[in-house]
C-alpha cells in the first residue's frame, strides 16, 4: 500500500464528472487557474520536513536537471548535505543528469559530489545489483511531460520493479503534470506493444502527476513495491504548468517551451512517418513540415477544420540537425490560442489524414504505430475513417481508464 505525505488528499472522496474530464477542464475550478499558485513540489515539502522520511536511509537518487527546489537548488545537493541522509549513488534517465544528451550515454562520476552516476539509458535500462549495492531506498525526482511515450515514466516503473525485487523502499517526490490533471486523450496502448516508450496500457495523455502515476503502476501492474509519495502542496488538477508559479525547465533537449508541451503529444507521433516536428530549429514542437510538403496548403486545410484552441500558419524552415538537416521544409507553424481547449491527439490525427490524402506516396500512417501504440487506430487512419470517428472510438476505453485512474488521485 502506498503511503502519502505532504499536501495530498486521500484517495476517498475525490469525485469528478467523467464527461468533464474527457472533454473539457473543470470550469468550476477555474478560479484556481486565474492567478499563479505557489505550488510546493515534493522536494520542497521534503525540505520543510527536514528530510525526516529519509533519515537513517542509504539513498540512491534517480534525477536529472529538472530536480530543483523552489530556490533553484538541486535535489542532488540537498540530499547530499541533508543531515542523517546518506546519498550513495545517482541514476539518470534518457538525456542524462544535465538533460542535454540526445543519444544513449554511459555511466560516469558526478563532478560535484564524486558519486557514481549510473546511466539508465545505455547498456541497461534498469538498475542492476551492482548499481544498487548498499542502497536501501530509491528516491525519484524528475519532471515528466504527462505523455505516455515520454521515457521518464518507464524508467521510474523499471526502477520500481527492481526495488520491489530487493525490498528497497521507493519514494517519489511529486511534480506537476505539464498538461494538468483533468484531460485524458488518445487511444489506449495495445497490451502487446509495451516498451521504453510504452510501459503500460493507458492513453497517450493520462492526466496524472508522476506520483499518482507511480501509485497507478504499482497497483495496476502489480509491482507491489514499498512506495511512498511526497505529495505537492497547492496543486490543482486544472493547472497547466503556467499556473504553478514554478520556473520552467525544459525536461528534455527538444521540449523547450510550455507552448510546445501542449501540442507535443500530437506532433511527436508524426516523426516516424517522415515529418519533421521542428527538431534542429529554434521552435521544436511548434512547427512541422517536410521538403515534400506545401506548408501554405496544409495550414489552410487545417484552419478549415476549426480545431479548438489552435491556428495554423505557413512557416517554412530549415533544420540544422536531425531529420531533413540542411533542407528547406515546407512548414506549418502551430499557434495555441486556448491551451485548455486543445486536443493534441485529435490535431495529430487531422494532420495525418490530410498528409495521407495530399501526399500518399510520401506519408504512410502505418509508421505512426510505434508511438500511437494502438493497431485499430492505425488501421482506421489507413482506411480513411474521419478523425472525429476515430476519436469517438476511443470513448469507452477512456471512460474505463478514467474510472481506474481516479483511485490514485492525490489532488482535487
Amino acid at each position: 500500500m502506498a503511503q502519502i505525505r505532504g499536501g495530498g488528499l486521500t484517495r476517498l472522496g475525490v469525485v469528478l464528472s467523467s464527461a468533464i474530464l474527457l472533454c473539457v477542464p473543470i470550469r468550476a475550478a477555474q478560479k484556481h487557474a486565474s492567478r499563479p499558485a505557489r505550488v510546493q513540489t515534493g522536494i520542497d515539502v521534503l525540505e520543510a520536513e527536514k528530510f525526516a522520511p529519509l533519515r537513517g536511509k542509504h539513498v540512491g537518487l534517480i534525477t536529472n536537471h529538472t530536480g530543483l527546489d523552489a530556490q533553484g537548488r538541486t535535489t542532488i545537493e540537498e540530499l547530499f548535505h541533508a543531515q542523517g541522509v546518506q546519498l550513495i549513488a545517482l541514476f539518470s534517465p534518457e538525456h542524462g543528469i544535465s538533460g542535454r544528451a540526445d543519444e544513449k550515454f554511459s555511466s560516469s562520476k558526478d563532478p560535484t559530489t564524486g558519486l557514481m552516476t549510473y546511466s539508465l539509458y545505455g547498456e541497461s535500462l534498469r538498475p542492476t545489483d551492482e548499481m544498487l549495492s548498499g542502497i536501501d531506498t530509491l528516491v525519484f525526482d524528475i519532471q515528466d511531460a504527462g505523455v505516455r511515450f515520454y521515457t521518464y515514466t518507464a524508467t521510474m516503473a523499471y526502477c520500481m520493479e527492481e526495488a520491489a525485487k530487493r525490498n528497497i523502499a521507493f519514494y517519489v517526490l511529486d511534480r506537476p503534470n505539464l498538461l494538468g490533471g483533468d484531460i485524458i486523450e488518445g487511444p489506449m496502448l495495445d497490451p502487446d506493444k509495451t516498451s521504453i516508450v510504452a510501459y503500460f496500457p493507458m492513453p497517450v495523455r493520462y492526466g496524472l502527476t508522476i506520483g499518482e502515476l507511480a501509485q497507478f503502476f504499482n497497483a495496476e501492474n502489480h509491482i507491489n513495491c514499498d512506495l511512498h509519495v511526497i505529495a505537492m502542496k497547492n496543486w490543482h488538477r486544472n493547472y497547466f504548468f503556467e499556473s504553478t508559479g514554478i520556473r520552467w525547465i525544459p525536461p528534455s533537449p527538444n521540449l523547450r517551451t510550455v507552448k510546445g508541451s501542449i501540442v507535443y503529444p500530437g506532433l511527436e507521433i508524426l516523426q516516424n512517418a517522415g515529418v519533421s516536428v521542428g527538431r534542429g530549429t529554434e521552435t521544436p514542437f511548434e512547427e512541422f513540415g517536410a521538403p515534400w510538403m506545401d506548408g501554405g496548403a496544409v495550414a489552410t486545410a487545417l484552419n478549415e477544420v476549426h480545431l479548438p484552441g489552435l491556428r495554423f500558419t505557413d512557416q517554412p524552415f530549415i533544420p540544422v540537425s536531425g531529420l531533413y538537416a540542411g533542407q528547406r521544409c515546407g512548414g506549418v507553424g502551430v499557434r495555441v490560442t486556448d491551451r485548455a481547449a486543445v486536443r493534441s491527439m485529435r490535431m495529430g490525427l487531422e494532420i495525418a489524414v490530410l498528409l495521407r490524402k495530399l501526399y500518399p506516396a510520401k506519408f504512410d500512417p502505418a509508421k505512426l504505430l510505434v508511438l500511437v501504440g494502438n493497431a485499430e487506430t492505425i488501421q482506421q487512419l489507413q482506411t480513411g475513417v474521419p478523425p472525429e470517428q476515430i476519436v469517438a472510438s476511443w470513448s469507452d476505453a477512456l471512460k474505463k481508464f478514467d474510472q481506474t485512474r481516479r483511485k490514485y488521485f492525490l489532488y482535487q
